[in-house]
């Protein structure tokens, strides 16, 4: 079963549920079917920087979302990506040379 390396999570079960508006020939005629389905979660294959090396893992959409939030807003993100998009690592650049001027 598929898992988010991170968040941990996995597939869900429920039920899907259509609705029938304005059937005609009284309520509980056409009743809407209710089946069962499987909810999955947004898995993506990304690398990440683990103990010094590259590992390839799968990671929730969401998950991804805030780590390249919590970059912009220079907070430590909850796993490091270890490849970054071109306008993540100029943020990071220029958060990294506010730093060091202000210490």
């Amino acid at each position: 079963m598929a898992r988010c390396y991170v968040s941990g999570k996995t597939s869900q079960f429920g039920r899907s549920h259509t609705h029938h508006r304005g059937v005609a020939g009284g309520r509980w005629k056409k009743r809407a079917q209710k089946t069962q389905r499987v909810f999955k979660p947004n898995l993506q294959a990304i690398s990440i920087m683990e103990g010094g090396r590259v590992k390839k893992v799968k990671i929730a959409t969401d998950v991804i979302k805030r780590v390249k939030k919590d970059l912009r807003e220079g907070r430590k993100p909850v796993v490091q990506l270890a490849y970054l998009s071109e306008d993540l690592k100029k943020i990071v650049a220029s958060r990294k040379s506010q730093m060091s001027a202000s210490a």
